[in-house]
């Protein structure tokens, strides 16, 4: 019997044996997401293209997550550099 709540087969499904969540909540929250959905990708119905859709969405947004956070580390970096 399958629990749509706490283990629903579109998480649990993969022949490793291991649930999706037991990986994504180790990552970002951009990243966990992302895994989400190119996990059960098909799984939760046909439209395997808009899972993978907002998989890459998930990514993109950490992408401009990093360069923000990483631009503005380099800004501080540069003007503890400077007397």
């Amino acid at each position: 019997m399958s629990d749509d709540v706490n283990h629903p087969t579109h998480y649990t499904s993969s022949p490793s044996g291991v649930e999706c969540i037991d990986i994504a909540e180790h990552m970002s929250f951009n990243l966990g997401n992302a895994i989400k959905y190119m996990w059960r990708a098909g799984l939760k119905g046909v439209d395997v293209e808009k899972d993978l859709r907002k998989a890459a969405w998930y990514i993109d947004r950490e992408i401009q997550r990093l360069r923000k956070l990483h631009g503005e580390e380099q800004k501080r970096q540069e003007h503890r550099s400077h007397p």
